[in-house]
């Protein structure tokens, strides 16, 4: 499926400094960087806009020719599905070292290929360096850029040309901004990316029985009905301490940031393996950074079904992630599809729920019918007022009585009156207490 931008894709062999020159034109820290070949697995995805022109770029794990080991072969097949969807491709080789024969091969390769390649020679970091260029130029491609994706030398130009470079979009660039971001989350080997797989409709991400195969995080543009939605296919996140590889414990940190940028997490859990307390602590980051949360229960297609069986798991599911009782909960294989479409439907509700926005008339006269009329509240606690003051997600501000904030329980109680009454399927809500002071000015806790 083609992303809506240009997209331009960066391939090379194993440590020549590709992810270092993704995060270096998308101006973060999206890759995993680090001394160790091989390190970037799967295809990365990022946006940046240079001279007004928008696209994607792509860092793809460090290919092997003719390499039949697992992870290299499932690389090498990541990096041709990445390249038949380039608009431009930057062949990266590394400066300091000697022509090799991957770099031939994956040279040959290209040049079968009608897209237009750029040849990028990385750890181009002074002008003594950049003799050694020449012996580059044997590959074939017109266009060579000496670069230092390190220190940004060499990386305007590159940029310069790849603007001019690139076809024009047929998207209209603010169409990125409609988009519907959701996080793929939860433990290692639980299914993500063969629920990605499954959405997309491609092997986008890599899978693999080894657990922790996806080690970083895979973005697929799918557009759904009238959603466009961005999948955030998060390297499974481990308990802090119980990581050994450096790069997996860089990931366990990029997975909370990925959480940080979505509005959707899917938590997807073992039907086999039950709840663990792994799960309760990711589901809590997501909790934790306001996103809409929907649980998702893989691999239902090997459980073992009584007439109960999804009542009592849903009961068990509940009782060990109380925190997300606003989620809805959806029993799925990603391996056979069951009931993975219907993810579609209920991202977009618990999307539309960041929105919704209630009347300050209709939450007074909730406040009157639901809270006042019905108790729970201490005696002594008059709520005088409420009111919506934002979306995304939604936020309620309470007037009391009080001049001093009351225990969160409080909160919590509203809360539970607003979902029973008001549409946030799977969205979290946040009460604010506003406290009277003593000379009877309303105060913000």
């Amino acid at each position: 499926m083609q992303p809506p931008l240009p997209l331009i894709v960066i391939v090379g062999r194993p440590n020549v400094g590709k992810s270092a020159l993704f995060n270096r034109i998308i101006g973060q820290r999206r890759s995993i960087v680090t001394d160790e070949p091989g390190i970037t697995r799967d295809r990365i995805y990022g946006t940046t806009t240079w001279n007004g022109r928008s696209f994607e770029i792509v860092d793809t794990g460090g290919i092997v020719p003719g390499e039949e080991t697992e992870i290299p072969r499932r690389i090498f097949e990541q990096a041709q599905i990445a390249i038949e969807s380039a608009s431009l491709i930057f062949f990266v080789v590394d400066g300091r070292t000697a022509l090799t024969a991957s770099d031939q091969e994956l040279a040959q390769l290209l040049r079968r290929t009608s897209t237009t390649t750029f040849l990028v020679v990385n750890k181009i970091d002074s002008d003594k360096q950049a003799s050694n260029v020449g012996e580059f130029f044997r590959l074939g491609f017109g266009q060579v850029f000496p670069v230092s994706a390190e220190h940004g030398r060499g990386i305007t130009e590159l940029l310069d040309d790849a603007a001019i470079s690139m076809p024009a979009s047929e998207e209209n660039d603010e169409n990125a901004a409609e988009e519907i971001r959701v996080a793929i989350i939860g433990r290692p080997n639980v299914g993500k990316s063969t629920l990605l797989n499954r959405l997309v409709g491609e092997e986008r991400a890599m899978v693999s029985p080894i657990a922790g195969t996806t080690r970083d995080a895979v973005d697929s543009v799918v557009r759904h009905d009238d959603l466009t939605i961005r999948f955030i296919d998060t390297a499974g996140i481990r308990r802090k301490g119980k990581t050994d590889l450096k790069a997996e414990k860089l990931s366990v940190v990029m997975a909370r940031r990925h959480l940080e940028r979505s509005d959707v997490a899917i938590l997807v859990v073992d039907g086999i393996e039950g709840v663990t307390a792994l799960d309760a602590h990711i589901g809590g980051y997501a909790q934790q950074a306001g996103r809409s949360v929907i649980i998702a229960v893989n691999k239902w297609d090997a459980v073992e079904k009584t007439p109960s069986i999804t009542a009592d798991y849903e009961r068990e599911v509940r009782e060990k992630l109380k925190f997300l009782s606003f989620a809805p909960m959806m029993f799925i294989s990603a391996k056979t599809g069951q009931r993975v479409q219907k993810l579609y439907g209920t991202i977009g509700e618990v999307h539309r729920a960041r929105f919704v926005r209630i009347p300050t008339r209709d939450l007074n006269d909730f406040l009157r019918q639901e809270v006042l009329l019905r108790g729970g509240l201490p005696s002594d606690v008059k709520i005088r007022y409420i009111s919506q003051v934002k979306v995304n997600p939604p936020t309620f501000v309470m007037f009391s009585n009080k001049t001093r904030k009351l225990h969160f329980s409080f909160e919590r109680f509203i809360e539970n009156r607003i979902r029973e009454r008001f549409p946030f399927t799977g969205s979290p809500i946040i009460v604010k207490q506003r406290l009277k002071t003593k000379v009877g000015k309303p105060e913000a806790s």
